[in-house]
């Protein structure tokens, strides 16, 4: 078994999130310190609320549970319920939660937890836009060497953007967050769409969900039914990818991805290219390498992983 990793998803499901959130709590190798709520693809108030439900269906009431930020740092909130439908978890109906919201703001939840517990113990998984952590970077910037490292779902290179011709939705959304993020010397790795989009649904890997026969399986069916439409008629592929587990999936098996060391900055100045995560892959600037930019996957290995670990949920 594959050494422990203490973690916090910041997260806006969603229905790649919501499969994310319910792999790493499957994974034993994962403590969950806790999960924060960010607002994304759709507003916080459903985030946060999206999550629980994903935690209750888990069988996990007890996971704590806090809700961040309401809007990007310096710019107006953009949503997707366009993708994800106008709950975010569109496709599988699941009951409105009982857990408890918790009362700490998330952005102080991050802060306290990383600078209460060792050097270099606590990863951040962040599945949505990078707000929460650009306002923790910004009100305690002395957490930066004191994580572990960063795992980033967000970018793009070779696949250009998916919500501009050259920016991805979770860096669009708050690039003045992400710039903050790249820049503060924190050790980062990055699933961005060049990878996400090599780990398609495909129908046979959705029935393979459905056919665990639990109310996990059934629901992560449903969800993919609904989600990959739209990246289906989009690319003209059979299946959409399957973005945010993949920060999962990194943690629990690293073998199965590759990539480089590279330098990335984020543009924040530019309407036209507002979001870009400008990656420096072919190592043409001298400017410092800041992140491992994952290009590639065992698509069959991940969602084996995936299909493997849900089926502890009976």
């Amino acid at each position: 078994m594959a050494s422990t990793h203490d973690i916090i998803i910041d997260t806006d499901p969603g229905q790649d999130d919501a499969i994310a959130i319910l792999l790493a709590l499957a994974s034993t190798e994962l403590n969950v310190l806790g999960i924060t709520a960010v607002a994304g693809n759709v507003p916080l108030e459903l985030t946060h609320s999206n999550i629980r439900k994903v935690c209750e269906l888990a069988g996990s009431p007890d996971i704590k549970v806090y809700a961040g930020a309401d809007k990007p740092m310096k710019r107006t909130l953009f949503t997707a319920e366009y993708v994800h439908g106008e709950t975010g978890l569109n496709g599988a109906q699941l009951p409105e939660p009982t857990m408890p919201l918790q009362e700490q703001h998330a952005v102080d939840f991050i802060i306290e937890t990383i600078l209460s517990r060792p050097d270099q113990s606590v990863t951040l998984c962040t599945l949505g836009p990078l707000t929460n952590i650009g306002l923790a970077l910004a009100k305690a910037p002395e957490i930066a060497p004191r994580l572990k490292n960063i795992v980033i779902m967000g970018g793009g290179l070779f696949e250009g953007g998916n919500v501009t011709p050259t920016a991805e939705f979770n860096i669009y959304v708050d690039p003045d967050a992400a710039k903050l993020v790249f820049d503060a010397g924190i050790p980062i790795v990055v699933m961005p769409l060049d990878v996400t989009h090599k780990a398609l649904t495909t129908t046979a890997r959705i029935d393979a969900f459905r056919s665990l026969g639990t109310k996990v399986g059934k629901a992560v069916a449903e969800w993919l039914d609904f989600f990959e439409r739209f990246d289906e008629e989009k690319y003209g592929t059979d299946g959409g990818p399957l973005h945010d587990p993949n920060v999962i999936a990194y943690l629990l098996k690293p073998e199965l991805y590759a990539g480089r060391h590279i330098n990335v900055v984020i543009e924040t100045q530019s309407d036209l290219t507002v979001g870009t995560t400008v990656a420096d892959y072919w190592h043409v600037t001298d400017r410092a390498k800041n992140a491992v930019w994952i290009t590639d996957v065992d698509d069959d290995a991940f969602y084996q992983l995936i299909l493997e670990r849900l089926e502890v949920f009976k």
